[in-house]
């Protein structure tokens, strides 16, 4: 029998759990949260999946709902400094003695279905969601915003019924162990959390992706709220590391906002999420505080994603952990920062396209790259040996290889100018790592 009364043997027993099962199903996670009661029924739902984007997209909703007046529960991954930030309610995570006290409820159940089902008990993230549906179902937030982890179709979250609404923010190549090796067959995976009946947004897919979703919305009769068609979103302020936005859509119109999160890629996560909430709005009967809308997005921050950590020499930490993660950032460097020299510290996990995302940042000009490695998040996720491909890739300034990122950063922070960048980037578990330095 399990025993958990700390918040550390709670952790534990989360984090010592398999990660995946061979065979993806949701039937184990119906069980699961059938054995504790079906905590997930009841509530009313947002669910946001993509490659990219799907956090900042949860965030400026969070605050935007918040700005309504309404309580908010956000269940998120991976989190960036402590576990407890998966499960929010209005942006506080939730607290050691709750996550102790709903992780020992969940444990009884794990404890039996290890013993009953064929192919063993619940994996981790499987946990983590039963945790969250448990929490929410006792305290009742008006709304809770569901962020996929991985694809939709088979994703634990995806046992929700009948939400008011979902989104599919971006599709691109990553996880495609597990989710395919086509856009089609990824996209096929995110179309899975699409809903009879209930409306879909969908932010700017590539023509391949797209076509998958619009089928499934069709067969499943649900509207589609596509960017571009049912709403529009543009930068207004040129070449701002923090946009300004001009948006147009359902009854929103000649909407302006200043952004809290950087980076133009954020333009397209913001037009989803207005759309998202005027659809909860909607859905609601909620009239629509425009000042409030505004102020949200321009309050909304999202740990490890072109967080400015200084001014000046300016510190950014950038959790752009795959292929388009990093394409996007590379288009904030040309956009923002093409005036200035940017040093970047990098770290990628082995699992991931490691040499095309060094070679993207690598056919920057003004970029000047130290690789180096970390200890990852478990043994069977290790961090990439990027020294071996270094010599492959060509660069306009010779890539360093640094095998300690504690003193390469100490290092980079000394040398470099007031109107230099230090930028750090890769894998959102490095991010994590290094966000601790700033404690």
């Amino acid at each position: 029998m399990t025993e958990i009364k700390t918040v550390t043997d709670a952790l534990n027993f989360i984090h010592g759990r398999t990660k995946f099962k061979k065979i993806p199903t949701l039937k184990r996670m119906r069980a699961f949260l059938q054995a504790l009661g079906n905590p997930q029924k009841g509530l009313t739902y947002l669910h946001v999946t993509g490659t990219n984007g799907k956090g900042s997209v949860v965030a400026m909703t969070r605050q935007m709902l918040m700005g309504q007046g309404l309580t908010v529960g956000t269940f998120t991954s991976p989190f960036i400094t402590k576990f407890n930030e998966r499960i929010e309610l209005n942006g506080q995570p939730i607290s050691d003695a709750d996550l102790v006290k709903y992780t020992q409820r969940v444990a009884k159940v794990v404890d039996q279905l290890d013993q009953t089902l064929p192919t063993g008990g619940p994996t981790e993230f499987e946990i983590d969601t039963a945790i969250m549906f448990s929490y929410f179902a006792d305290v009742r937030p008006d709304v809770v915003i569901l962020e996929v982890g991985i694809g939709g179709l088979y994703d634990s979250t995806n046992v929700i019924e009948d939400p008011v609404a979902t989104a599919i923010v971006t599709v691109g190549y990553d996880h495609m162990r597990i989710l395919g090796n086509t856009l089609a067959a990824i996209a096929q995976q995110k179309a899975g959390i699409i809903k009879e009946g209930r409306p879909m947004v969908v932010g700017q897919l590539p023509a391949e992706a797209l076509q998958v979703i619009q089928q499934t919305a069709q067969e499943k009769h649900a509207r589609l709220y596509q960017a571009g068609v049912e709403f529009q979103v543009k930068k207004s302020n040129g070449h701002a590391f923090r946009s300004q936005i001009n948006y147009d859509g359902l009854q929103l119109h000649h909407f302006k906002a200043r952004l809290g999160l950087g980076g133009d890629y954020q333009v397209a996560n913001a037009g989803v999420a207005i759309t998202l909430v005027q659809l909860f709005c909607q859905h609601a009967g909620l009239r629509i505080d425009r000042q409030a809308l505004s102020q949200a997005l321009f309050e909304t921050s999202w740990p490890g994603r072109l967080e400015v950590m200084n001014d000046e020499p300016l510190v950014i930490l950038d959790g752009a952990h795959n292929l388009p993660g990093i394409q996007a950032l590379c288009h904030t460097i040309r956009d923002d920062f093409a005036d200035r020299d940017v040093y970047l510290l990098v770290a990628i996990l082995a699992d991931k396209q490691y040499d095309l995302m060094l070679g993207e940042l690598a056919s920057l000009p003004n970029v000047h790259i130290t690789v180096t490695n970390f200890a990852g998040p478990g043994p069977k996720r290790p961090s990439a040996d990027l020294g071996k491909v270094v010599k492959e890739i060509k660069t306009r300034y010779p890539m360093q290889v640094a095998d300690n990122w504690q003193i390469a950063f100490a290092q980079m922070a000394r040398s470099i100018s007031s109107d230099d960048v230090l930028l750090v980037t890769g894998s959102l578990y490095f991010i994590s790592d290094v966000r601790h330095l700033f404690d």
